[in-house]
């Protein structure tokens, strides 16, 4: 009987195949490996990826939240200034609309609150004044002796005359 050789021997080709196959099954074998590592050791990287994910969670958010607080201090600065820059144009279209409102008043006659105040002041004056002329002036006439009841009915008093009402 003739002895058959090896599949390996009989074909030249297959001496370069064999490293081909060699290194197929090392990388077969690193790749189940990685697996077996991978899930050994993949919930902790899992937690870690988390971890790490929360941390920059936080500091996005702590940022976000730096940047708005900027912002809003900005627009409330912002709205003041414009806020106090309305009110100051507000006074100065008052204050002219005050002021060309008592130069028509003037042109036309009409006494202002002040001349009013001064009228109303003297006014009070002179009642002042006139009150203590009555009262000094009963005093006056009360002091003189009376006369006679024979001397009143001699000399009758005449009424004045009605006054005509003023004219405005």
């Amino acid at each position: 009987m003739s002895s058959k050789s090896s599949p390996r021997s009989s074909n030249p080709s297959s001496a370069s195949a064999d490293p081909v196959r060699d290194s197929a099954h090392h990388i077969w074998l690193a790749g189940l490996g990685a697996f077996t590592k991978a899930q050994e050791e993949g919930s902790k990287m899992f937690d870690a990826l988390v971890q790490e994910g929360q941390a920059m969670q936080r500091k996005a958010q702590a940022t976000a939240e730096e940047k708005l607080s900027e912002a809003s201090q900005k627009m409330s600065s912002l709205a003041q200034e414009i806020e106090s820059r309305a009110t100051g144009q507000w006074d100065k279209l008052e204050g002219l609309f005050e002021d060309r409102v008592a130069r028509a008043l003037l042109r036309l006659g009409i006494p202002s609150s002040r001349d009013i105040h001064a009228l109303a002041d003297r006014m009070s004056e002179l009642e002042k004044q006139l009150a203590g002329r009555t009262t000094r002036t009963t005093a006056a006439t009360k002091a003189p002796a009376r006369k006679t009841a024979a001397a009143k009915k001699a000399a009758p008093v005449k009424k004045a005359a009605p006054r005509k009402a003023a004219r405005k």
